[in-house]
């Protein structure tokens, strides 16, 4: 039977269930979200299940992530619909704090700046991005301390950033990531597809098929630059104003070297007013 989640606002009260949990010996997953809740969240809370005995989800949209010209104002606020469907999965804590309460003196004047990751890709558009990333989960990770934390393969820059800044400031957290959950025609869930019209809507799975077919020839010895280069044609034909398509290194997130590296394509464009992005191995 379901059962309701706590709902939390302030960081007293969420140590004080997570000190709870801790006082019968029980092992406690965070699964940090900005709300507007999907199947490919819920996906994430079930590893988090599996992972932990206890399961904190927060939802914060982040103010420090988005630029000037983005879309805070209009991101998606859900937070009822989001707590009903986290019900359904047996979350034990809902973690909803205020901007006031992440940031008292305002947006954080201590902030956290991972290099290495974020080198390139997302920082040559967003430059802002991975510091307010970093700095709110860091925070985030601070207010909760839990045994583990669970963050989407979709977000793939983002995984490798905080993975590193994990790495680097010793924290005793395991960082697990999980798949991207798509539609069936390929589309990654991101809850920024509802901005698209049904008209761009099916257009948008065109990041992924081309992704697909450039993993599929890179592995069968095609040259990745070349293969990169047809993905980022394909995608131009269809009328998306392409910011990067590029292969990595799987790890590092570094331009590639030599032959035999693990590799990541990753890729971001605009399709009308909508920024969206995708990876996948090759």
């Amino acid at each position: 039977m379901a059962n309701k989640p706590l709902v939390v606002h302030t960081v007293k009260d969420l140590r004080a269930q997570v000190r709870a949990f801790r006082a019968t010996g029980e092992r406690v997953a965070l699964v940090p979200t900005m709300g507007a809740l999907h199947q490919g969240h819920e996906s994430l809370v079930r590893k988090a299940r599996e992972a932990a005995d206890r399961t904190v989800v927060s939802i914060f949209v982040n103010p420090a992530q988005f630029g000037p010209n983005e879309d805070f104002d209009r991101y998606p606020r859900t937070l009822d619909a989001d707590v009903e469907k986290l019900s359904s999965l047996n979350v034990d804590v809902v973690y909803a704090p205020s901007v006031s309460e992440m940031y008292p003196d305002g947006h954080a004047t201590t902030r956290i700046t991972v290099e290495g990751p974020s080198a390139g890709l997302e920082s040559d558009f967003r430059p802002h991005f991975f510091t307010g990333v970093a700095t709110v989960v860091g925070k985030l990770f601070i207010q909760c301390m839990p045994d583990c934390a669970i963050f989407g393969e979709k977000d793939y820059q983002q995984l490798k950033v905080v993975t590193r800044m994990v790495r680097d400031l010793d924290l005793p957290i395991a960082i697990i990531p999980a798949p991207t959950l798509r539609e069936t025609d390929g589309l990654a869930l991101s809850s920024r597809n509802a901005y698209l019209t049904p008209q761009e809507r099916a257009i948008a799975p065109i990041i992924h098929e081309a992704l697909s077919r450039a993993a599929t020839a890179i592995r069968a010895g095609a040259n990745p630059e070349e293969a990169i280069l047809r993905a980022r044609q394909t995608i131009s034909t269809r009328g998306l104003e392409v910011d990067y398509v590029v292969a990595r290194n799987a790890e590092t997130l570094a331009p590639l070297k030599q032959p035999g590296e693990p590799m990541r394509l990753l890729a971001a464009a605009w399709l009308g007013t909508t920024r969206l992005i995708d990876n996948l191995p090759a």
